[in-house]
Protein backbone atom coordinates (compact mmCIF):
# COMPACT_ATOMS: atom_id res chain seq x y z
CA UNK A 1 0.00 0.00 0.00
CA UNK A 2 1.10 3.47 -0.80
CA UNK A 3 0.91 4.90 2.39
CA UNK A 4 -0.10 9.36 2.41
CA UNK A 5 3.14 10.93 3.46
CA UNK A 6 2.00 14.57 3.44
CA UNK A 7 5.97 15.02 3.56
CA UNK A 8 6.82 14.08 -0.41
CA UNK A 9 8.58 16.33 -2.23
CA UNK A 10 6.28 16.89 -5.30
CA UNK A 11 8.92 16.57 -8.16
CA UNK A 12 6.45 15.51 -10.71
CA UNK A 13 3.96 18.59 -10.00
CA UNK A 14 7.06 20.49 -11.39
CA UNK A 15 7.68 18.64 -14.60
CA UNK A 16 7.26 21.27 -16.76
CA UNK A 17 10.14 23.40 -15.28
CA UNK A 18 12.06 20.43 -15.66
CA UNK A 19 10.94 19.79 -19.32
CA UNK A 20 11.78 23.57 -19.95
CA UNK A 21 15.52 23.04 -18.75
CA UNK A 22 16.03 20.10 -20.63
CA UNK A 23 14.84 21.54 -23.77
CA UNK A 24 17.50 24.02 -23.02
CA UNK A 25 20.32 22.36 -22.12
CA UNK A 26 19.35 19.74 -25.53
CA UNK A 27 18.71 23.12 -27.57
CA UNK A 28 21.76 24.32 -27.03
CA UNK A 29 23.74 20.86 -27.22
CA UNK A 30 21.55 20.60 -30.70
CA UNK A 31 23.40 24.29 -31.66
CA UNK A 32 27.00 23.84 -30.43
CA UNK A 33 27.34 20.86 -32.60
CA UNK A 34 26.90 22.05 -36.22
CA UNK A 35 28.43 25.24 -34.98
CA UNK A 36 31.65 24.15 -32.59
CA UNK A 37 31.64 20.57 -33.46
CA UNK A 38 33.18 17.81 -32.06
CA UNK A 39 37.03 17.62 -31.24
CA UNK A 40 37.88 14.32 -32.27
CA UNK A 41 40.70 12.28 -31.66
CA UNK A 42 43.13 11.01 -33.91
CA UNK A 43 41.92 7.49 -32.98
CA UNK A 44 38.84 8.38 -34.78
CA UNK A 45 40.26 11.09 -37.59
CA UNK A 46 43.55 9.61 -38.16
CA UNK A 47 46.72 11.65 -37.30
CA UNK A 48 49.42 11.54 -35.03
CA UNK A 49 49.97 12.15 -31.07
CA UNK A 50 53.34 13.89 -29.74
CA UNK A 51 53.80 13.01 -26.01
CA UNK A 52 56.09 15.63 -24.45
CA UNK A 53 57.61 15.29 -21.13
CA UNK A 54 59.21 17.49 -18.15
CA UNK A 55 58.08 20.73 -20.68
CA UNK A 56 58.83 23.11 -17.55
CA UNK A 57 57.79 26.36 -18.00
CA UNK A 58 56.84 26.55 -21.55
CA UNK A 59 53.32 27.76 -22.69
CA UNK A 60 50.53 26.24 -24.90
CA UNK A 61 51.58 29.28 -26.79
CA UNK A 62 54.91 28.93 -26.84
CA UNK A 63 54.28 24.73 -28.23
CA UNK A 64 51.63 26.03 -30.73
CA UNK A 65 53.98 28.56 -32.40
CA UNK A 66 56.88 26.26 -32.30
CA UNK A 67 54.77 23.47 -34.42
CA UNK A 68 53.26 26.76 -36.57
CA UNK A 69 57.36 27.64 -37.33
CA UNK A 70 58.35 23.76 -37.74
CA UNK A 71 55.31 23.59 -40.69
CA UNK A 72 52.39 22.53 -38.75
CA UNK A 73 49.07 24.56 -39.00
CA UNK A 74 46.21 23.76 -36.54
CA UNK A 75 47.92 21.18 -34.25
CA UNK A 76 45.93 20.73 -31.24
CA UNK A 77 47.60 21.59 -27.87
CA UNK A 78 46.93 20.13 -24.74
CA UNK A 79 48.33 20.46 -21.32
CA UNK A 80 49.74 16.94 -19.33
CA UNK A 81 50.74 15.94 -15.76
CA UNK A 82 53.14 12.98 -15.33
CA UNK A 83 50.97 11.20 -12.80
CA UNK A 84 54.28 9.61 -11.14
CA UNK A 85 56.79 12.25 -11.18
CA UNK A 86 54.11 15.46 -11.24
CA UNK A 87 56.45 16.77 -14.18
CA UNK A 88 54.08 19.28 -16.50
CA UNK A 89 54.03 18.32 -20.00
CA UNK A 90 52.08 18.63 -23.22
CA UNK A 91 50.22 16.40 -25.37
CA UNK A 92 49.85 17.34 -29.34
CA UNK A 93 47.69 16.30 -31.89
CA UNK A 94 48.69 16.76 -35.72
CA UNK A 95 46.91 15.70 -38.57
CA UNK A 96 49.89 13.82 -40.54
CA UNK A 97 49.15 9.90 -41.02
CA UNK A 98 53.14 9.52 -42.14
CA UNK A 99 54.98 8.27 -38.81
CA UNK A 100 58.25 9.82 -40.40
CA UNK A 101 57.17 13.17 -40.86
CA UNK A 102 55.63 13.01 -36.96
CA UNK A 103 58.63 11.93 -35.53
CA UNK A 104 60.68 15.03 -37.78
CA UNK A 105 58.13 17.45 -36.57
CA UNK A 106 58.87 16.20 -32.60
CA UNK A 107 62.66 16.45 -33.07
CA UNK A 108 62.27 19.92 -34.79
CA UNK A 109 60.02 21.12 -31.90
CA UNK A 110 61.90 19.72 -29.63
CA UNK A 111 64.81 21.44 -30.61
CA UNK A 112 63.24 24.77 -30.87
CA UNK A 113 61.92 24.94 -27.27
CA UNK A 114 64.93 22.97 -25.76
CA UNK A 115 63.33 20.20 -24.81
CA UNK A 116 64.77 16.67 -24.62
CA UNK A 117 63.67 14.76 -27.80
CA UNK A 118 63.90 11.41 -26.19
CA UNK A 119 61.66 11.71 -23.53
CA UNK A 120 59.16 12.39 -26.38
CA UNK A 121 57.02 9.95 -28.23
CA UNK A 122 54.96 9.92 -31.66
CA UNK A 123 52.03 7.65 -31.86
CA UNK A 124 50.40 7.60 -35.80
CA UNK A 125 47.16 6.20 -36.49
CA UNK A 126 45.88 5.83 -40.44
CA UNK A 127 42.25 7.08 -41.28
CA UNK A 128 41.30 3.17 -41.77
CA UNK A 129 41.63 2.54 -38.49
CA UNK A 130 39.97 5.74 -37.12
CA UNK A 131 37.20 4.83 -39.32
CA UNK A 132 36.86 1.29 -37.67
CA UNK A 133 36.87 2.76 -34.04
CA UNK A 134 33.82 5.10 -35.58
CA UNK A 135 31.90 2.41 -36.93
CA UNK A 136 32.04 0.03 -33.94
CA UNK A 137 31.57 2.65 -31.48
CA UNK A 138 28.27 3.13 -33.86
CA UNK A 139 27.31 -0.72 -33.46
CA UNK A 140 28.21 -0.20 -29.88
CA UNK A 141 25.57 2.40 -29.23
CA UNK A 142 22.82 0.95 -31.04
CA UNK A 143 22.39 -2.76 -29.88
CA UNK A 144 23.08 -1.47 -26.41
CA UNK A 145 19.95 1.05 -27.09
CA UNK A 146 18.10 -2.29 -28.42
CA UNK A 147 18.78 -4.55 -25.94
CA UNK A 148 17.73 -2.18 -23.34
CA UNK A 149 14.36 -1.97 -25.12
CA UNK A 150 13.86 -5.52 -25.45
CA UNK A 151 14.67 -6.39 -22.16
CA UNK A 152 12.35 -3.14 -20.22
CA UNK A 153 9.66 -4.67 -22.53
CA UNK A 154 10.02 -8.03 -21.24
CA UNK A 155 10.43 -7.43 -17.77
CA UNK A 156 8.32 -4.45 -17.51
CA UNK A 157 6.52 -2.85 -20.53
CA UNK A 158 7.25 -1.35 -23.84
CA UNK A 159 6.19 2.10 -22.52
CA UNK A 160 9.04 1.77 -19.99
CA UNK A 161 11.61 0.76 -22.54
CA UNK A 162 10.91 3.59 -25.02
CA UNK A 163 11.18 6.22 -21.95
CA UNK A 164 14.16 4.88 -20.80
CA UNK A 165 15.90 5.05 -24.23
CA UNK A 166 14.12 9.01 -24.37
CA UNK A 167 15.87 9.58 -21.22
CA UNK A 168 19.12 7.68 -22.37
CA UNK A 169 19.09 10.00 -25.50
CA UNK A 170 18.71 13.32 -23.43
CA UNK A 171 21.57 12.24 -21.27
CA UNK A 172 23.89 11.59 -24.30
CA UNK A 173 22.96 14.86 -25.81
CA UNK A 174 23.80 16.91 -23.37
CA UNK A 175 27.05 15.26 -22.69
CA UNK A 176 28.07 15.45 -26.32
CA UNK A 177 26.88 19.04 -26.59
CA UNK A 178 29.23 19.81 -23.17
CA UNK A 179 31.98 18.55 -25.36
CA UNK A 180 31.49 20.45 -28.35
CA UNK A 181 31.09 23.24 -26.29
CA UNK A 182 34.54 23.14 -23.96
CA UNK A 183 36.53 22.01 -27.12
CA UNK A 184 37.28 18.75 -25.13
CA UNK A 185 39.10 15.78 -27.06
CA UNK A 186 36.75 13.17 -27.56
CA UNK A 187 38.82 9.38 -27.39
CA UNK A 188 37.83 5.73 -27.17
CA UNK A 189 38.00 6.58 -23.48
CA UNK A 190 34.94 8.92 -23.87
CA UNK A 191 33.09 6.11 -25.86
CA UNK A 192 33.53 3.84 -22.98
CA UNK A 193 32.75 6.60 -20.69
CA UNK A 194 29.65 7.19 -22.46
CA UNK A 195 28.57 3.62 -22.45
CA UNK A 196 29.52 3.25 -18.72
CA UNK A 197 26.83 6.20 -18.79
CA UNK A 198 24.33 4.27 -20.32
CA UNK A 199 24.35 1.48 -17.85
CA UNK A 200 23.96 3.48 -15.11
CA UNK A 201 21.20 6.08 -16.17
CA UNK A 202 18.95 2.92 -16.93
CA UNK A 203 19.80 1.23 -13.98
CA UNK A 204 18.46 5.07 -11.69
CA UNK A 205 16.07 4.30 -14.16
CA UNK A 206 14.71 0.90 -14.06
CA UNK A 207 15.15 1.43 -10.20
CA UNK A 208 12.29 4.27 -10.30
CA UNK A 209 10.34 2.28 -12.50
CA UNK A 210 10.55 -1.23 -10.65
CA UNK A 211 9.15 0.42 -7.52
CA UNK A 212 6.12 1.90 -9.27
CA UNK A 213 5.47 -1.32 -10.33
CA UNK A 214 5.31 -2.27 -6.96
CA UNK A 215 3.42 0.36 -5.74
CA UNK A 216 0.98 -0.01 -8.34
CA UNK A 217 0.05 -3.65 -7.29
CA UNK A 218 -1.03 -2.51 -3.38
CA UNK A 219 -3.13 0.80 -4.22
CA UNK A 220 -6.04 1.65 -5.79
CA UNK A 221 -7.46 4.84 -4.40
CA UNK A 222 -4.13 7.20 -6.01
CA UNK A 223 -3.51 8.69 -9.53
CA UNK A 224 -0.95 7.39 -11.48
CA UNK A 225 0.84 10.50 -11.18
CA UNK A 226 1.03 10.60 -7.22
CA UNK A 227 1.92 6.57 -7.28
CA UNK A 228 5.39 7.91 -9.34
CA UNK A 229 6.06 10.50 -7.15
CA UNK A 230 5.70 8.91 -3.81
CA UNK A 231 7.94 6.53 -5.65
CA UNK A 232 10.63 8.75 -6.76
CA UNK A 233 10.86 9.97 -2.98
CA UNK A 234 10.97 6.32 -1.99
CA UNK A 235 13.83 5.81 -4.12
CA UNK A 236 15.22 9.62 -3.92
CA UNK A 237 18.20 8.66 -1.00
CA UNK A 238 18.97 5.91 -2.60
CA UNK A 239 19.67 7.44 -5.66
CA UNK A 240 22.08 10.27 -3.76
CA UNK A 241 23.40 7.51 -2.11
CA UNK A 242 24.60 5.79 -4.88
CA UNK A 243 25.34 8.77 -6.73
CA UNK A 244 27.58 10.73 -4.94
CA UNK A 245 29.33 6.95 -3.46
CA UNK A 246 30.59 6.35 -7.19
CA UNK A 247 31.34 10.41 -7.62
CA UNK A 248 34.12 9.80 -5.15
CA UNK A 249 36.54 8.04 -7.58
CA UNK A 250 35.41 9.77 -10.58
CA UNK A 251 36.29 12.92 -9.20
CA UNK A 252 39.67 11.37 -7.86
CA UNK A 253 40.53 10.13 -11.50
CA UNK A 254 39.54 13.98 -13.06
CA UNK A 255 42.04 15.80 -10.47
CA UNK A 256 44.38 13.43 -10.14
CA UNK A 257 44.68 10.71 -12.59
CA UNK A 258 46.44 10.90 -16.20
CA UNK A 259 45.25 12.58 -19.02
CA UNK A 260 43.56 8.52 -19.80
CA UNK A 261 41.73 8.74 -16.92
CA UNK A 262 40.34 12.29 -17.56
CA UNK A 263 38.62 11.71 -20.35
CA UNK A 264 37.36 9.10 -18.84
CA UNK A 265 36.32 10.74 -15.87
CA UNK A 266 35.38 14.24 -17.04
CA UNK A 267 32.39 12.02 -19.33
CA UNK A 268 31.50 10.34 -16.39
CA UNK A 269 31.30 13.23 -13.65
CA UNK A 270 28.62 14.58 -16.35
CA UNK A 271 26.49 11.63 -16.54
CA UNK A 272 26.36 10.81 -13.15
CA UNK A 273 24.63 13.92 -12.26
CA UNK A 274 22.86 13.73 -15.41
CA UNK A 275 21.72 10.36 -15.05
CA UNK A 276 20.75 11.40 -11.39
CA UNK A 277 18.71 14.00 -12.94
CA UNK A 278 16.82 12.42 -15.46
CA UNK A 279 15.97 9.52 -13.80
CA UNK A 280 13.21 11.70 -11.37
CA UNK A 281 12.90 14.71 -14.03
CA UNK A 282 12.61 13.28 -16.82
CA UNK A 283 11.80 9.31 -17.07
CA UNK A 284 9.19 9.48 -14.27
CA UNK A 285 6.93 12.52 -15.40
CA UNK A 286 7.03 11.32 -19.07
CA UNK A 287 6.21 7.90 -18.17
CA UNK A 288 3.69 9.29 -15.88
CA UNK A 289 2.11 11.34 -18.39
CA UNK A 290 1.90 8.90 -21.00
CA UNK A 291 0.52 5.99 -18.76
CA UNK A 292 -2.08 8.59 -16.97
CA UNK A 293 -3.79 8.64 -20.61
CA UNK A 294 -4.66 5.01 -20.31
CA UNK A 295 -8.78 4.87 -19.44
CA UNK A 296 -8.01 3.22 -15.85
CA UNK A 297 -5.47 5.91 -14.57
CA UNK A 298 -7.20 8.89 -16.25
CA UNK A 299 -10.39 7.70 -14.11
CA UNK A 300 -8.44 7.79 -11.23
CA UNK A 301 -6.73 11.58 -12.11
CA UNK A 302 -10.10 12.43 -12.81
CA UNK A 303 -11.55 11.35 -9.06
CA UNK A 304 -8.68 11.79 -6.75
CA UNK A 305 -6.55 14.72 -8.98
CA UNK A 306 -2.40 14.71 -9.14
CA UNK A 307 -0.97 16.58 -6.66
CA UNK A 308 0.18 15.58 -2.68
CA UNK A 309 -3.36 16.62 -1.98
CA UNK A 310 -5.07 13.41 -2.99
CA UNK A 311 -3.14 12.04 -0.32
CA UNK A 312 -5.26 13.36 2.15
CA UNK A 313 -8.41 12.67 0.02
CA UNK A 314 -7.21 9.06 0.45
CA UNK A 315 -6.68 9.25 4.28
CA UNK A 316 -10.17 10.12 4.52
CA UNK A 317 -11.35 7.51 2.71
CA UNK A 318 -9.39 5.04 4.93
CA UNK A 319 -6.77 3.82 1.94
Amino acid sequence: MVRPFKKDVDFLRHRRVFFIISIVLMVAALVALPVKGLNFGIEFVGGSSIDFKNTGEISIDEMRTAFEDAGVQGAIVQTSTDVRTGEAGFIVGISTTDAQEASTYKDAVSAALGIDSTTAEAMTVGPGWGAEVTRTSLIAFLVALALIIIYIAIRFEYKMGVVAVTTLVHDLLIIVGVYAIVGREVTPNVVAALLTIMGYSLYDTVVVFHRINDNLSTTSRHSFMTVANHSVNQVLMRTINTTLSTMIPVLAMLFFGGETLKDFAFAMSIGLILGSYSSIAIASPLYALWKQREPKFRKLATKYGEGLDEFTVAEQLGD
